[in-house]
């Protein structure tokens, strides 16, 4: 799985979609993952159904997550960041940094990256939690910096030019 297609996308953007798609890769688990905005509008998605014609497909062994996946985390991402700030907020305990969402058949982490934008992970049931939580946040040390609101306003231009 790989985010949407790069055409005429800003390095930045690039960069960003190939960390989301080396995060979906290289992490053994992991069904979907989605980018959301501080607004909830979806940047980035490991879904095929959001990308553009003639991006490679993931090999058939990698655990799928249902097609169209990748928008319902991001709704559920946005949803459990609202619900765990306001939270937090009512506790005084400050930023939230991670949550996590343990079910029998399977996991949801959302992680802030900055500003408000979150990443949201989907994974099998027997994923290694520590392992997906360590490569999120890689993915959002790395992240972080790059997802300036130019940059975001870019990705999110691009996803909807594939729905």
């Amino acid at each position: 799985m790989t985010a949407t297609g790069t055409f005429g996308l800003s390095t930045e953007a690039r960069n960003l979609q190939w960390l989301l798609g080396n995060l979906v890769e290289e992490v053994p688990g992991v069904r979907s993952v989605a980018v959301v905005s501080s607004d909830g509008l979806m940047l980035l998605s490991s879904d095929p159904a959001v990308q553009e014609a003639g991006t490679v497909a993931a090999e058939a062994s990698r655990p799928q997550g249902p097609r169209g996946s990748s928008a319902d985390l991001a709704t559920i991402v946005s949803g459990i960041g609202s619900l765990t700030i306001g939270a937090a907020r009512l506790m005084d305990g400050g930023g939230v940094k991670q949550t996590m969402v343990a079910m029998e058949e399977g996991s949801v982490f959302v992680m802030s990256i900055s500003d408000g934008s979150l990443l949201g992970v989907h994974a099998t049931p027997d994923c290694d939690m520590s392992v997906v939580a360590y490569h999120m946040a890689l993915f959002v040390g790395r992240a972080g910096h790059v997802l300036t609101p130019e940059v975001r306003s870019e990705l999110r231009k691009s996803m909807e030019s594939t729905q």
